[in-house]
């Protein structure tokens, strides 16, 4: 459909767009080959590379045509598998490092043009002036229609200290607005939190980074000392693409009993099939002390909620679901994006790589989050008035050739009515207005506060179009009173060892 967001990422991940995976990083790993090697297949790739370096209409590098046609094999595997080109795997390792030399927009493509999701904050965009919502139609003196987003994204990127003018179509402003943006090294903040009120505080993970535990750990200490009798605490994963699988480890292990199962994962070869728990090994990117040691022990049990959206995918549902299977926390929002594999980095030389689906990762339950995602014990809008945009966006089971759920066959997408889904999206897109996660205006951290004190909330008026049998269900009014103990709707809570 048209309005619909087809791609989404930030500068930083480059030519990695979409939503970021759950990575693990590996060196190559050679597997004996039970069956020969297709021949006649690869004589024929032999035979098309001869052709094009004799008859094409000019010369063509070997190194272009081996590049592209590997990036091709991988990419028409999956939508998450890619070859990362030097410049990519660059990229890819400075994003999980929370740190990349860009503008610091997050961006996705849009009827051909760029379009700005958010700007991140303190950024050389953000100083800029550049809105969510604008459209980037020109870079420098080149057209947008016509590029792929990578072309795009590889465009925006630089040195430091060099500048790119955008061109800019921004609504309601009849002109061009053109913007000159000096690209800077972009230090990301994956971690956020505050006390929302005496007794209540707010975290936030927007990204798992190699930082990301370390953060998280500080934030709370810090919450901790500046309250010590926290009395409910909401973690916010909304719109949190994903990233590095020891993050989505740690930051569960910081709120489970130790030794756990936090994830569980499977594959086609024996590394691929692991059970993930939350131990030190599994979570620690680097030697030396375990980095939740010295967490205030009330973290283990103080009452949690969980809020998500449909851009919550990866690791952020590894998190929900596994504190959803333990009934840690009540897990609230919309249902999520439903990206339930593993992609490992396989390292080709010093600086090349690809970036391959090697598993399907479940929950301590079992469950296969893979073009589903995990359905709220409550689910909340974004809006009181906004009910049911996110139905209407873009989620795994929209991409093409997307891996199937190998444990429930209800997660298949159904038909969709696209005229009709975008003439809705395009009316309730104009209702919305900018939403500032944790501010006093963020509706959905409200209801969080309102079940955390055993007041009611207001859930969504429509069912889950994504599950069915997902209990929505609300008063005339539309309210739901809360209960500290809502279940989960796993079949049943794996045991937890205290």
């Amino acid at each position: 459909m048209g309005n619909k967001i087809k791609n989404f990422g930030l500068i930083s991940l480059g030519m990695i767009a979409g939503v970021a995976a759950s990575l693990q990083f590996s060196a190559m790993a050679q597997k004996n080959v039970a069956e020969p090697l297709p021949i006649e297949e690869l004589r024929q790739l032999a035979d098309v590379f001869g052709l094009i370096k004799s008859d094409y209409v000019e010369p063509v590098q070997d190194n272009k045509l081996i590049s592209e046609a590997i990036s091709g094999m991988v990419a028409s595997l999956d939508p998450h598998s890619a070859y990362l080109d030097k410049v990519a795997f660059k990229e890819l390792q400075e994003s999980t490092q929370g740190k990349f030399v860009g503008l610091g927009i997050e961006v996705g493509m849009e009827d051909g043009y760029v379009k700005v999701i958010s700007p991140i904050e303190d950024s050389p965009a953000y100083r800029a002036g550049i809105k969510a919502g604008d459209l980037i139609t020109r870079l420098d003196s080149t057209q947008v229609k016509g590029l792929t987003l990578e072309e795009a994204v590889k465009r925006m990127r630089g040195e430091p200290n060099t500048k790119i003018t955008l061109t800019i179509a921004r609504k309601n402003v009849d002109k061009p607005v053109i913007v000159t943006v000096n690209r800077e090294v972009i230090k990301t903040q994956s971690v956020k939190g505050k006390i929302i009120e005496p007794g209540y505080a707010w975290l936030r993970v927007s990204q798992f980074q190699e930082p990301t535990v370390d953060d998280l750990v500080k934030k709370i200490t810090a919450i901790y000392t500046q309250d010590p009798k926290i009395k409910g605490l909401v973690l916010d994963l909304r719109n949190d693409p994903g990233g590095i699988l020891p993050g989505a480890v740690g930051v569960s292990a910081i709120f489970l009993p130790k030794n756990v199962t936090v994830v569980t994962t499977n594959g086609q070869i024996p590394d691929s099939k692991a059970n993930f728990t939350a131990k030190r090994e599994f979570y620690a990117t680097r030697s030396g002390p375990d980095p939740l040691a010295k967490l205030p022990e009330a973290i283990k049990n103080v009452p949690m909620v969980v809020l998500v959206n449909t851009g919550s995918a990866s690791a952020s549902e590894i998190v929900a679901g596994a504190l959803q299977d333990y009934k840690r926390a009540v897990i609230m929002g919309t249902q999520t994006f439903g990206k339930g594999s593993v992609q490992t980095i396989r390292q080709l030389s010093a600086d090349t790589a690809v970036k391959l689906t090697t598993a399907r990762y479940y929950t301590p339950n079992g469950r296969s989050i893979q073009a589903k995602g995990i359905t709220p014990d409550l689910n909340v809008e974004e809006t009181a008035e906004n009910d049911g945009i996110n139905s209407l966006r873009l989620r795994e089971s929209d991409l093409q050739k997307h891996l199937s759920n190998d444990k429930d066959s209800s997660a298949i997408a159904g038909k969709r009515d696209e005229a009709e889904e975008e003439k809705r999206a395009m009316e309730l897109e104009k209702t919305l207005k900018p939403l500032e996660y944790g501010s006093a205006n963020d509706f959905q951290l409200i209801q969080a506060l309102n079940h955390l004190k055993g007041l009611p909330v207001q859930l969504a008026k429509v069912e889950s179009k994504t599950d069915p049998k997902a209990d929505n269900k609300s008063d005339s009014k539309g309210h739901k009173p809360a209960t500290p103990s809502a279940p989960a709707p796993a079949d049943k809570a794996p045991e937890i060892q205290k």
